[in-house]
């Protein structure tokens, strides 16, 4: 039996506590008495009533949610889309340039992608004058951004995918529709859910591209943190992070609930 060095043992264990120390100590914090962030003065909840008395903060999570939501439906429906096309209708003259074109939003800089997609709305907003900046531009460009990554892992699935099944169901007589309801949507089912919470996450925490196309009566949660901690850490934003890391958590553990779910129902006999 293989044994793991020691080494690698430690070496994982300190990048751990690297990662999750912070984060526990946020947590505790954000039950501190005291308006000091690192001064620890006695245990209380006060900055979680504080939290949900904050109208502009609540207005900006609400926001951030709308968006996400939007975006993670939206991107799944686009990205499993195109995936669908790209792995099942090869695309012969240009294929080169489109598989470049789709992959381009995963290594070209945020800064870059928000600062182009401004000079396309307001050029939009000056010679249309139907295009204002506001949830509805943060919402195409954080769709810009996630339909790549969607795209990516629904390709992957859709490749390890046994074409045989298909065939099969299409010689039997099966609709086209038909075979990607009731095989293929069910097959790729694991992707979509990663998928869809991948692109939930870009869009909830993205703060640079929102900067660039949001309007001003639609700021997003990262941006009003980003401001708060500019001024100074208020406790209030330790709170908020814990409700989030709360939620995040809770998410993953359901997800990874249903994969075992799913894939014991896919390994018995």
């Amino acid at each position: 039996m293989h044994k793991t060095s020691p080494i690698i043992k430690t070496a994982t264990i300190l990048g751990y506590l690297f990662l999750y120390i912070p984060i526990f100590l946020l947590i505790i914090y954000s039950f501190n008495e005291s308006r000091l962030v690192t001064v620890w003065s006695g245990f209380s909840t006060k900055w979680y009533a504080e939290l949900f008395r904050d109208k502009q903060l609540l207005q900006a999570a609400w926001i951030s949610l709308r968006v996400a939501l939007m975006t993670a439906f939206g991107a799944v429906v686009l990205g499993t889309v195109t995936a669908y096309a790209v792995n099942h209708y090869r695309i012969r003259r240009g294929g080169a340039v489109f598989n470049v074109l789709l992959k381009a939003p995963l290594v070209m800089p945020e800064v870059i992608m928000g600062f182009s997609l401004l000079l396309l709305f307001v050029a939009m907003e000056q010679y249309f004058g139907f295009v204002q900046r506001g949830i509805y531009t943060i919402w195409i460009a954080h769709m810009t951004l996630s339909v790549a990554y969607v795209t990516i892992v629904v390709s992957a699935r859709l490749a390890e995918m046994d074409r045989s099944v298909l065939l099969a169901a299409k010689d039997l007589g099966a609709k086209p529709l038909t075979i990607f309801t009731r095989i293929t949507l069910p097959l790729i089912a694991p992707a979509l859910v990663c998928g869809w919470l991948l692109a939930f996450t870009l869009s909830f925490d993205d703060l640079v591209i929102a900067s660039f196309v949001a309007g001003p009566q639609s700021t997003t949660l990262p941006m009003m943190v980003y401001s708060s901690v500019r001024l100074g850490v208020s406790p209030k934003i330790n709170a908020l992070a814990t409700l989030m890391i709360s939620v995040v958590t809770i998410m993953a553990v359901i997800f990874c609930l249903l994969m075992m779910r799913w894939e014991r129902r896919r390994n018995r006999p």
